[in-house]
């Protein structure tokens, strides 16, 4: 292969449940917008999406490296924290097999543990950090003529046994007038619906969230016509009008989701679309305002039915006003998502009850609640402070965040099968890294309350004709109320 990097999406959502399967495929806006910078730095890429493999076993990693057969020199491999692990072992067989390929580590999963990810595995030769389309094409251009790679910014690399961080690459300004994801890389039509940016980062200090560390808690922003003009774009190139603007800063006011609203109307556009809200960054006005544009469903992160632990994860929003919110979307929009954590350490039953109690609430109002266990990612605040010689792994429950595709799940336990043991094993043995894997004092806080959830209907099998869906991405399935 002649180009000058292979780049691997390893993003995927992979679900096994009962007897059914869901492998619901998701455009891959950051490689795709890494893919673009490079090519228009006038070097090439080789872009490959693991999410269209066909293979029986995806995760095996033999299968995974005949994918990367005929592969550049340079392997880059976009990955996020659940798939973290099979993407080190990956990187281990490519070297086993082409011990002359240096491989490149990417995306928000190595965050936070990307030193020690280079001091323990030497199969990773450098990962990058900050945005692709800043540091991307230096970085590719570096490795292709032998350059110095302490002068490339965004970077980890190994110096005989130490470990550089080199310069950080900064933020870009402004996501408007940004070149668009290099869609021609792939095939639109095979994704269930396209995905779309509006922000990057988040500001808000939310101790559980791994997102707006990434960001270093610093939101850019796009214009309402600047995002229009993509849509509009992207209509032209696939045979879709669904469009999941998956940021989590979508709603930075309610000003700014009116604006693209009046935007989407005036453009004569017939699309549908779905987003993330926030509680207090939303109005009665915005939410039909955003219906009338053509809004489905509108997510919310509630977290919890307490207020003294909303103060303690600093969400930024009581339940008085969460409940408030719900409500009005539930009157306004075809599908309302209510998201839960449970399992915080210093939740205590009296707290955990608060929850179900608002669970069961907004479930009568035919608001979808999709609670999940909290997941300890090595960026976050509520990880940093924890007693982290509670942590514990179970055979039998797994935070919903890390769901790799590994397991199955039959009710409220998994089944590990013995062909993928080893990836377990793996990340056992190396918890700081995987810290996402692992639970807070299962026998005390978290079998009860999964128990609790079970009676409740929340766990076990498909509630209110509902089947399982991710409790992070939007589906590109729609429903009727």
């Amino acid at each position: 292969m002649n180009a000058d990097i292979t780049l691997l999406n390893l993003n995927m959502l992979y679900l096994r449940y009962y007897e059914s399967l869901d492998r619901e495929r998701h455009v891959p806006l950051g490689p795709l917008y890494l893919t673009r910078a490079i090519e228009d730095a006038d070097l090439t890429v080789d872009f490959r999406d693991y999410q269209f493999n066909e293979y029986d076993d995806p995760f095996s990693l033999a299968n995974a490296v005949d994918y990367l057969r005929e592969s550049s020199a340079l392997i880059g491999i976009s990955v996020m924290a659940n798939l973290l692990p099979f993407a080190i072992l990956l990187a281990r067989r490519i070297k086993e097999v082409f011990p002359e390929k240096t491989v490149l580590l990417g995306g928000v999963g190595p965050k936070s543990v990307e030193r020690v990810i280079l001091q323990r595995f030497q199969e990773i030769d450098l990962i990058a950090y900050g945005e692709g389309e800043r540091t991307g094409p230096q970085i590719v251009a570096c490795l292709a003529n032998g350059g110095d790679l302490s002068r490339c910014p965004g970077i980890y690399y190994r110096d005989g046994n130490t470990v550089v961080k080199t310069a950080h690459p900064g933020r870009l300004g402004s996501l408007s007038g940004q070149p668009y994801p290099a869609y021609q890389k792939t095939d639109l039509s095979r994704y269930s619906a396209i995905g779309m940016m509006t922000s990057r980062g988040c500001p808000f200090p939310c101790t559980f969230c791994s997102v707006a560390p990434v960001w270093d808690f610093n939101p850019v922003l796009r214009t309402a016509e600047d995002i229009v003009a993509e849509m509009r774009y992207v209509l032209e190139q696939s045979d879709t009008d669904l469009f999941l603007f998956q940021d989590e800063y979508f709603l930075a006011s309610p000003e700014r989701a009116k604006e693209l609203c009046r935007v989407i109307a005036g453009s004569g556009l017939k699309v549908r679309w779905k987003a993330f809200g926030r509680v207090n960054l939303t109005d009665r006005e915005s939410m039909e305002m955003m219906a009338r544009s053509g809004c489905l469903e509108l997510r919310f992160g509630i977290e919890s039915g307490s207020n003294e632990i909303l103060s303690r994860i600093r969400k930024g929003f009581t339940v008085e006003e969460a409940t408030a919110v719900i409500s009005s979307a539930a009157a306004i929009f075809p599908g309302v998502d209510a998201f839960f954590i449970w399992g915080f350490p210093f939740e205590s039953l009296e707290h955990f009850y608060q929850t179900v109690f608002l669970m069961n609430s907004f479930r009568m109002m035919g608001v979808r609640v999709l609670p999940s266990l909290l997941c300890y990612l090595p960026q976050t605040a509520v990880y940093n402070e924890l007693d982290k010689t509670r942590l514990q792994f179970s055979n039998e429950t797994i935070p919903e965040y890390m769901v790799t595709g590994h397991e199955s799940f039959h009710g409220t336990a998994i089944t590990i099968r013995p062909e993928h043991r080893h990836i377990y094993e793996f990340i056992i043995a190396n918890p700081d890294i995987f810290p996402g894997f692992f639970q807070y004092d299962i026998a005390n806080n978290v079998r009860p309350k999964l128990d609790v959830l079970t009676e409740f209907g929340f766990y076990g099998g498909p509630v209110n004709g509902e089947t399982a869906e991710s409790c992070g991405a939007h589906s590109a399935a729609t429903r009727a109320r």
